[in-house]
């Protein structure tokens, strides 16, 4: 086996990724060893792209981004013993101490220690990458390895819709990027209601529209207020999943929301933002913050809805060869579209 391989690595922040050889990963006994099939951009990988202010601040370079993934194991460590060679796996992008208080108690997902795959380590923008084992999860073998890929941003979505029951409920969604699309999916396959999506890009809320939302609404031009009434909703939203991030999106949830609405914030701003408190206690609001995945409860879940009919292939605008790295990370950068792949069969 060759001791190099390809990888996009960002090695100075003021210029992009470069395809370049690097030396292979290596592979402690309790790692595993990955060829990589397919990557999913992330936003997070825009960031790190750019070289912007939070990128200077969180990474250290030379890195290998990439987080979202899928791939076949090739090797395993000599105390690995739950994955065998020739396995198809996604990886849970954030690695935990194991030894805090809530890694003890098993909320492994709370870990104040956690590092992330693809920023704070090597990750996936490469023909192989290595992880612990704790990190792998096994996929059948007959999975679509595009979908597979995008496991990460569908545990995103799933950990949040699952935040508060939602059967028979009226939500509302703040912003239709990938994982606001998929939640659109899953909001229907658990039961709710009503489904309302906002965004500022028409061809993400024609999307959200083919995905199942009853409205998708353009908030600089329309209102919830009106699409509460377009509806024939009487006393608000019951439940809200911010997934924009923009400093307008959570006032005008929480003007919208009814009287012990639930809200799940995973959306990051930017900046501060003023929000009406004394309408939050008196409506008796819960707002809760959400990241990344439960480890591995989301997992189970989210696989479990895909074997019962979950299909969010939708959200995939594009499968990108590798070779064409550049291409696929401006078609992302663009916001009009779903989800794009990064192909690593094509180089």
């Amino acid at each position: 086996m060759a001791s190099t391989m390809k990888a996009l690595v960002k090695e100075q922040f003021d210029g992009r990724f470069t395809l370049v050889d690097v030396p292979q990963p290596q592979v402690s006994e309790t790692d595993v060893k990955v060829r990589v099939l397919r990557t999913g951009i992330c936003g997070t990988d825009l960031h790190i792209e750019s070289g912007d202010a939070w990128a200077q601040k969180s990474i250290q370079l030379p890195l290998i981004p990439g987080h979202e993934f899928c791939g076949e194991v090739v090797e395993i460590g000599s105390k690995v013993t739950t994955v065998q060679i020739g396995d198809i796996i996604s990886g849970e992008g954030h690695t935990v101490c194991g030894l805090c208080r809530n890694c003890r108690a098993g909320r492994r997902h709370l870990c104040k220690n956690t590092e992330g795959i693809g920023v704070n380590r090597d990750g996936a923008f490469a023909q192989y990458v290595s992880i612990p084992e704790s990190n792998v999860w096994i996929h059948s073998k007959d999975i679509d390895v595009s979908l597979a890929a995008i496991f990460d941003p569908l545990g995103n979505a799933v950990h949040t819709a699952l935040t508060y029951p939602v059967v028979g409920e009226d939500v509302v969604i703040t912003g239709a990027g990938p994982i606001g699309l998929m939640a659109i999916k899953i909001a229907r396959h658990i039961g709710a209601r009503f489904i309302v999506i906002t965004d500022v890009v028409e061809s993400r809320l024609e999307l959200a529209r083919h995905m199942g939302a009853d409205l998708a609404i353009n908030p600089q031009n329309t209102s919830l207020k009106s699409a509460q009434l377009d509806l024939g909703m009487k006393e608000g939203f019951d439940i809200a999943w911010e997934m924009s991030g923009h400093h307008t999106a959570l006032p005008e949830i929480i003007e919208n929301m009814g009287h012990g609405g639930r809200i799940a914030l995973l959306g990051l701003p930017t900046t501060s933002i003023d929000i009406d408190w004394n309408k939050v206690v008196t409506h008796m609001l819960t707002i809760k913050g959400i990241y990344g995945r439960e480890m591995f409860e989301t997992w189970y879940a989210m696989t479990a809805m895909v074997k019962t009919g979950l299909d969010v292939s939708d959200v995939i605008s594009e499968v990108i060869p590798a070779r064409e790295w550049q291409r696929a990370f401006d078609t992302a950068r663009k916001a009009a579209s779903g989800k794009i792949i990064i192909d690593w069969t094509e180089l």
